[in-house]
């Protein structure tokens, strides 16, 4: 197979080499109201890898991306703090024979931390790419949850750019009574 970042033959979905230079992660926080939103990559950083989500490759890519990301901090998380708590993916509806988010999530699975697949879906499947906050505001995503209640979360998506999903997805979370940690996305647009 051949590296995704720079074509090079590999054995993994990107090469040695790539993930020393290119890929080390350096988590940054972003606050959304009162929500907490930690990223590993700058958008700039990874976004031909993030833009595979669009094709059936994607799935090896972002499986990738979580193990060298997701599992390491909640291992890490896990071991300060082991209590149990569930993993929300936003919106892990299957495209293109898989969800992009579910890869995330599923990475997250530890003896306390349970993902909670499907469990928290959009019911407007109006395209946020390159849309301003005006317009995501006025065409919110309109989640429904149906997960468990009265639960502590960490809440799980690909791409953090205004924060207005996190934003709606935490509100209907509160409206459960989830309480939520604090949010981990791959990356930040506005870094």
């Amino acid at each position: 197979m051949r590296c995704f970042s720079c074509h090079r033959l590999s054995i993994s979905v990107i090469c040695q080499t790539c993930k020393e230079r290119l890929f080390r992660p350096t988590i940054k926080k972003r606050e959304i109201g009162l929500l907490e939103v930690y990223s590993f990559y700058p958008y700039s950083t990874i976004e031909s890898l993030l833009l595979l989500k669009h094709k059936p490759q994607g799935h090896r890519v972002f499986t990738y991306l979580a193990q060298i990301t997701f599992k390491p901090f909640i291992q890490a998380f896990m071991s300060q703090d082991p209590r149990d708590i569930a993993i929300i993916g936003i919106d892990e509806k299957v495209k293109k024979g898989y969800s992009h988010v579910a890869c995330l999530s599923k990475e997250m699975q530890t003896p306390y931390s349970h993902p909670q697949h499907a469990s928290l879906l959009s019911q407007n499947s109006i395209k946020y790419a390159g849309k301003s906050r005006k317009y995501r505001e006025n065409n919110p995503r309109n989640f429904l949850y149906s997960g468990k209640e009265n639960i502590s979360a960490i809440l799980i998506d690909d791409i953090i750019t205004t924060g207005s999903t996190l934003s709606q997805a935490y509100k209907l979370l509160q409206k459960h009574n989830v309480d939520v940690d604090f949010a981990l996305v791959l990356a930040d647009v506005s870094e």
